[in-house]
């Protein structure tokens, strides 16, 4: 210890005899160590870190695949979430959930709110085993739905002498909207025109942990019971995400085989589920969860771990040239009668502390990186929230902290412990001593300089993808498009709905600045998405062949507002949206490409089951571009669209107002003149379409700019190093360069051999990261 406690001493008093070296090796690493912490800050809270339920372990999602249709994840139907329940054997408990958007009121107070809603059955949250922070959670018998209302009875509230349903509220909405209030519990509030009584607040922090594409609220406002009678639905109407636990003793496997066995009795007596390949799946919540992030947020890490082994070859070149100039005095001290093992101690005690002085000084970085990662981070990263330098993040800075001393510190240490005495008193007076360990500096700098390389390509690649996606054409232009939605259009009867949204459009048209207005559900990109059976005539003799198509509910004009090209035939009418019955529809290319191959879809009959318990005969009056329903990197699932009137007006309620300016400025205005005309719920979700497209490319961005700044800190570092290797060459060859310019050589000869020099070194290096590139991307 006595001699550890010199070393310290002596290690100090020659980093402030020299803090030039001392505080670049420190910088240099911390900036590696920084950088790591900070990615693996992510990688924790997502991939490591358990799920915040109880025993999460035991929690599964059980997915509806259609395997004959290329279809992942499809919401289950009531009838089928009844059978699983009452045939599984395998469960603890099973729970169903749909999330959306409603219109929150609080009786006596007149701001309307649009918050995130969720309902489910009664038992979600014993299922999840989340808490109440404040009242209590829903009984079984608030899943039992109201018995009819008698003739004449109004239909936004509850029958005479029935209690309302009842609500839970998220705790961050708890706080937000009613200050924290605790008397909230009991009070009766409004969702859309259904009053509902408040019971409780959920713990904090609750979320829902589904993959981005599932379409699930991840932190809903407010949850309401689902009071549904599931056995007697029809098993075509698709709603529900279905989440599980699993009893002790149970596997993932024997869970499998019990939804396969209900799954094949499904399929055996219903023929919709046999053409359409019906299979359940069983997937550990967590890795569903994790599955699509887990290979970017993998790469993120590989990324910045080449930063920080660049950072330790750069300190470990610093610490070998700062040996080789101490060689003499290394070996006095050997000739004095040090032992290898207390120089090697001595050099790595003094690594040692650059190190715990840079893990210091990362765990800085780490923290404004963890910030800045969280300002750029996508919204739909899972757990993006929960990202911070904790506990695991400061054990994990200090191991790299220790294997940046092995890494860097081991090498120059070992090199420098076994001075030749005899050769440097040879060489005293010389400067010959920089020659030691100059292949040990050039081997360190090439790969670097390979390292590098690699991720230089990696930032090529990932910029590639990046243009490739702005290259994309939507099928639509979101510049100047203002964007909004008119939930719980309850109006009485579809003539008051048409009368509204015809009022709406028209006044929307008169504003000044405003040059088009449409409304569809959804809109392209918007994040929901609604799914329709069709096929050709043959698909009614052999459902297999019926395939899923996205659907759109439009208005007369839509594809000419949304700048979508019409290919062929017309796009819809007032004419065509006030004939309900009609049965008219339009496609769009990939489903025209599909259904008539090399042929006109003009005139011909689709076949699809949209609003309906039975398929039903469609005339093809249009054929559309394709509009990128869910993703800009690839064209996704071919689309039909019907009129607003078929579905009884009001259904198309996501609107669309293109303007000749910024349509943010319009937002007020909007706002206002919708709240004048249906002032229960106004406009919701007011954001311009752009924000879709910055949405569908967050993820890609994300990685695009991390790769890239850890690409260009990588090549500086690279290049950092290059330069202290040749600049050390030209020290130790000063006497040779004199030497040769005594004989005659040229300044541009001199010249020319140093660069030479690097430019080997740079060659093998790239060479080295070209292999090792190709391996990767592989």
């Amino acid at each position: 210890m006595r001699s550890i406690a010199t070393d310290i001493s002596y290690a100090v008093r020659m980093f402030i005899k020299k803090p030039g070296f001392a505080l670049t090796a420190i910088f240099t690493l911390a900036l590696g160590i920084g950088a790591a912490a900070a990615i693996f800050s992510v990688m924790n809270a997502v991939l490591l870190k358990p799920l915040p339920y109880a025993d999460p372990e035991r929690l599964v999602h059980v997915a509806n695949d259609l395997r004959a249709r290329n279809v992942q994840d499809f919401p289950w139907p009531g009838p089928d979430f009844h059978d699983l329940r009452t045939t599984s054997t395998q469960f603890s408990g099973l729970a169903g959930l749909v999330t959306g958007r409603q219109v929150f009121v609080t009786p006596g107070q007149s701001d309307a709110e649009s918050v995130t809603t969720g309902a489910a059955t009664p038992n979600l949250f014993r299922v999840l085993g989340a808490r109440m922070a404040m009242g209590s959670d829903f009984v079984d018998a608030d899943g039992t739905p109201p018995p009819p209302q008698p003739d004449g009875a109004q239909a936004d509230g509850p029958p005479p002498n029935q209690n309302p349903p009842r609500t839970v509220l998220s705790y961050q909405f708890w706080q937000r909207r009613f200050g924290a209030d605790a008397s909230v519990v009991g009070k009766v509030v409004r969702l859309g025109e259904q009053p509902f009584e408040v019971i409780g607040v959920l713990e904090p922090r609750f979320e829902l942990l589904y993959p981005p594409g599932i379409n699930v609220q991840r932190a809903p406002d407010v949850w309401t019971p689902l009071a549904i009678h599931f056995s007697t639905g029809s098993r075509n109407d698709v709603f529900l995400r279905i989440v599980g636990r699993l009893k002790d003793g149970a596997t993932i496997a024997s869970a499998q085989r019990e939804v396969d066995t209900l799954a094949a009795d499904l399929r055996s007596r219903f023929t919709i589920k046999q053409t359409s390949g019906l299979h359940f799946r069983i997937e550990p919540m967590h890795e569903d969860l994790v599955r699509e992030v887990r290979p970017v947020i993998v790469a993120l890490m590989g990324a910045v771990t080449f930063v920080l082994l660049i950072a330790c070859a750069n300190v470990a070149n610093l610490l070998l040239v700062r040996a080789a100039s101490r060689e003499r005095e290394l070996a006095v001290r050997a000739a004095l009668g040090g032992t290898r093992g207390r120089l090697v101690q001595q050099l790595l005690t003094e690594s040692l502390l650059l190190s715990l002085a840079a893990v210091a000084l990362g765990l800085g970085f780490a923290w404004a990186g963890v910030r800045i990662l969280l300002a750029l981070g996508p919204e739909n990263l899972p757990r993006l929230g929960q990202v911070s330098v904790d506990p695991a993040v400061v054990t994990f800075a200090a191991i790299a902290g220790v294997v940046s001393v092995v890494l860097f510190g081991l090498l120059p240490a070992v090199r420098a412990s076994r001075p030749d005495v005899m050769d440097l008193l040879r060489r005293a007076g010389r400067s010959g001593g920089l020659a030691s360990g100059g292949w040990m500096r050039t081997t360190v700098v090439t790969l670097e300089v390979a390292l590098s390389f690699v991720l230089l390509v990696g930032s090529g690649l990932m910029i590639r993808s990046f243009i490739e996606l702005q290259r994309a054409a939507p099928g639509f232009d979101p510049n100047q498009v203002l964007t909004f939605s008119t939930p719980n259009l309850r109006l009485p009867t579809p003539a008051a709905r048409q009368a509204f949204v015809r009022d709406l459009r028209t006044r929307l048209l008169a504003l000044p600045g405003v040059t088009d207005v449409t409304a569809a559900t959804p809109l392209p990109l918007d994040g929901r998405i609604g799914l329709a059976r069709w096929g050709t005539e043959e698909a009614l003799a052999d459902p297999a062949k019926f395939q899923q198509a996205t659907t759109h509910v439009v208005f007369p004009g839509y594809f000419e507002a949304m700048r979508t090209r019409i290919i062929e035939g017309r796009g819809y009418t007032e004419e065509d949206n006030n004939r309900p019955n009609a049965r008219l529809l339009i496609i769009d290319r990939i489903l025209a490409a599909k259904a008539f191959p090399g042929q006109s879809a003009v005139g011909k009959t689709i076949v699809a089951r949209v609003n309906s318990p039975e398929p039903q005969r469609y005339e093809v009056i249009g054929v559309v571009d394709h509009q990128r329903h869910t993703d800009l990197a690839k064209d996704g699932r071919e689309a039909l669209f019907l009129t607003d009137g078929s579905f009884g007006f009001g259904a198309a309620n996501r609107w669309a107002v293109r303007t000749s300016g910024d349509p943010m400025a319009q937002a007020a205005t909007v706002k206002a003149l919708v709240s004048e005309l249906n002032p229960r719920t106004g406009a919701i979700e007011v954001q311009p379409m752009s924000a879709f497209i910055a949405e569908a490319e967050a993820q890609t961005k994300f990685a695009l700019v991390l790769i890239a700044v850890f690409a260009g800190v990588a090549l500086v570092l690279a290049a950092v190093g290059l330069y202290s290797v040749l600049s050390t060459t030209v020290r130790q060859r000063t006497p040779e360069i004199g030497v040769r310019m005594a004989f005659g050589a040229a300044r541009g000869g001199i010249f020319k051999m140093m660069v030479v020099q690097g430019l080997r070194l740079s060659g093998i290096g790239i060479g080295i990261g070209i292999v090792a590139a190709l391996v990767l991307t592989s």
